[in-house]
């Protein structure tokens, strides 16, 4: 049996796999293997040794179906689903009623309110709503699907944030462009300045390259920050749940008084810390949502 605090095991819980992990008594080996286009191959390439969490997210590009990718499918089907039903609801004209279509409406309207149109202005907010809605409630849904048991939280994994951090990046310079065209988009990334002819030669390009360059670095720590949030609060769950299994390891009874309160301990703990991931999740879909706003006024006005 493997160490319950090794550090490979305990990223193995929370990282991308080929199977969902689910109680013995319910699958052979507790592992429920997912159907494969091919074999899996081994990794590219290693890390060196002693940064196993990092070698960890290095994988090959390859046709493999993981969980992130089967929760991905099922988060978008459920926010489609959701507001299919909602807008069905909302055509109809009546007043909201109940409790479902209060809480939808209100969040919407808050992201329209206090989110889209301070950060794009009113003028222009409103036609990048969809895809603000859409990035919020897609990714506040595969952090929701990380508290369920035996699950995982795809936003957990560098590829599902990257991927939503190079759609941002494409709205963002594609409304740029579409504001001022393309000449117009990149040449407003230096600021005006008058200098004199001899100067300007050499700052402009070093001012545009140092521009364009925090353009990318800004959306590449918009993946980064939401990955990093979600994958360390599901780290430090397992960290805790581990104590469990490491001191019964260790005792000769599970009615030994040390287990007994390590248990109580670690129960008590992760729970506490699941009712943080549970804000958590909120918040990171918050502030993936503004700063993708923010991004875009930015873009749109950039004086």
């Amino acid at each position: 049996m493997a160490d319950a605090l090794d550090p490979g095991h305990l990223i193995g819980h929370v990282k991308d796999a080929e199977y969902f992990e689910l109680p013995r008594t319910l699958v052979e080996g507790g592992k429920l293997h997912l159907p494969q286009f091919r074999p899996a191959e081994e990794p590219v390439y290693q890390l060196q040794t002693g940064v196993e969490m990092l070698d960890s997210l290095v994988e090959p590009l390859d046709l493999r179906l993981t969980k992130f990718m089967v929760l991905e499918v099922v988060a978008a089907v459920l926010v489609a689903t959701l507001f299919i039903w909602l807008a069905g609801r909302l055509s109809s004209g009546r007043a909201p009623r109940g409790r479902l279509w209060n809480l939808l409406e209100a969040m919407l309207l808050f992201l329209r309110n206090e989110v889209a149109r301070p950060a794009i202005g009113k003028h222009d907010a409103d036609r990048f709503l969809p895809f603000l809605w859409t990035v919020f409630f897609f990714i506040l849904a595969c952090n929701l699907l990380g508290m369920v048991p035996w699950m995982g939280s795809p936003t957990g994994a560098l590829g599902a944030t990257g991927a939503l951090a190079l759609v941002t990046f494409g709205v963002v310079v594609g409304s740029g462009t579409a504001k001022m065209g393309v000449v117009g988009f990149w040449t407003s990334q230096v600021p005006h300045m008058k200098l004199p002819l001899v100067l300007a030669i050499f700052l402009i390009p070093m001012i545009f390259a140092i521009e364009v360059l925090g353009l990318c670095i800004k959306h590449f720590v918009l993946s980064v920050r939401l990955l990093a949030n979600m994958m360390a609060g599901h780290l430090v769950l397992a960290v805790l749940v581990a104590f469990v299994a490491a001191v019964g390891a260790t005792v000769s009874s599970y009615f030994d008084p040390l287990f007994l309160g390590v248990s109580m301990a670690s129960i008590l703990g992760a729970t506490a810390l699941s009712l943080l991931e549970l804000f958590v999740a909120f918040l990171q879909a918050y502030i993936f949502t503004f700063l993708s706003a923010l991004f875009i006024g930015m873009a749109v006005h950039p004086h």
